[in-house]
């Protein structure tokens, strides 16, 4: 059994949980308190083996340096830090401590996205990729009200890019690697974060464009073009229909059944890597974190979106 914290309280530490009932292995036993004072007393807590961070963006590296360095694991909401220096410290002081530390990027983890990997051959030599995430934030009616909530304040290191960026470029640099050139565009908004954006990444022999939006709405799947025809896959966050349409006109369905709720198979990956004795995922790796992190962080330079934390480092 591994006694898990619970560091952050929202709707999202709600799915996990409720997720998490099917695992097994996995037994809440705290829930952070917000004080500094708190939270090295509940760091140097007997009665967890690790700790699930769901904090705002801005002090994910702050907490899980501070639970990894009290011999804790860490489950750690995306995007694993506000940048790419946070995420080299932290990945650090996991490798001093000999513990893990895992992204909660819950799309690679998917069944369905086993399937996407294991038949991506089939489409022949890929040649373009294109990936949507546009979600019209419920935040944003507030936002036109004046009011600026987390999800909108750089403060925290939120917008778009960071809420719903990560979801399309994580899994395309797991798929691919990082690319050799960047160009990104995107619209501001008064609050000093990215609205919606658009980027090209240059491969040598391919390129993505990667959409992403918190103040409008798409429907669009996500498309892999290979040169013997295309993966279609409906949402990549979720991966929950795919196929592949080939240029004979024929189409082979590769939807494999997702029987348990999304966030499952994160906790599911998490506890049994820590059962395991083993301190990184091979799929949620520090390399595809750290990469994907860093795409994001030439995206922001690019578009002139600068954090607090960027500050810090």
């Amino acid at each position: 059994m591994v006694l898990v914290g619970i560091i952050g309280t929202n709707w999202i530490t709600d799915q996990l949980l409720e997720a998490a009932k099917s695992v097994e292995i996995f037994e809440l036993s705290a829930v952070y308190s917000r004080t500094r004072e708190r939270a090295e007393e509940f760091a140097a807590s007997s009665i967890l083996d690790a700790v699930y961070i769901a904090t705002p963006n801005a002090y994910h590296a702050e907490q899980s340096i501070l639970f990894l360095q009290n011999g804790k694991h860490v489950l750690c909401e995306k995007p694993l830090a506000a940048n790419a220096t946070e995420v080299k410290k932290m990945i650090e002081t996991a490798k001093e401590h000999n513990l893990l530390l895992m992204e909660a990027m819950k799309p690679t983890l998917l069944p369905n996205f086993k399937a996407i990997q294991n038949n991506l051959h089939k489409i022949g030599r890929v040649r373009k990729l294109f990936s949507s995430y546009c979600q019209y934030s419920s935040r944003y009616n507030k936002y036109k009200e004046g009011i600026i909530l987390n999800a909108f304040n750089p403060i925290f290191a939120n917008g778009a890019l960071m809420d719903l960026g990560t979801y399309c470029l994580y899994p395309l640099v797991t798929l691919f690697g990082e690319p050799k050139d960047i160009k990104a565009t995107s619209v501001m908004l008064e609050s000093g974060v990215d609205g919606e954006g658009s980027v090209l990444l240059q491969y040598e022999d391919k390129e993505a464009v990667v959409m992403y939006s918190k103040i409008s709405n798409s429907h669009l799947p996500t498309e892999i073009q290979g040169e013997n025809g295309s993966m279609i896959i409906d949402k990549l966050h979720t991966a929950e229909d795919i196929e592949i349409r080939y240029n004979d006109g024929s189409i082979e369905k590769l939807t494999v059944e997702q029987p348990y709720p999304e966030m499952y198979y994160e906790v599911k990956e998490f506890v049994e890597l820590i059962e395991a004795g083993k301190t990184e995922s091979d799929i949620n790796s520090y390399v595809n974190s750290y990469q994907t992190m860093h795409v994001m962080d030439q995206v922001r330079e690019t578009i002139g979106l600068v954090y607090p934390n960027d500050k810090l480092g």
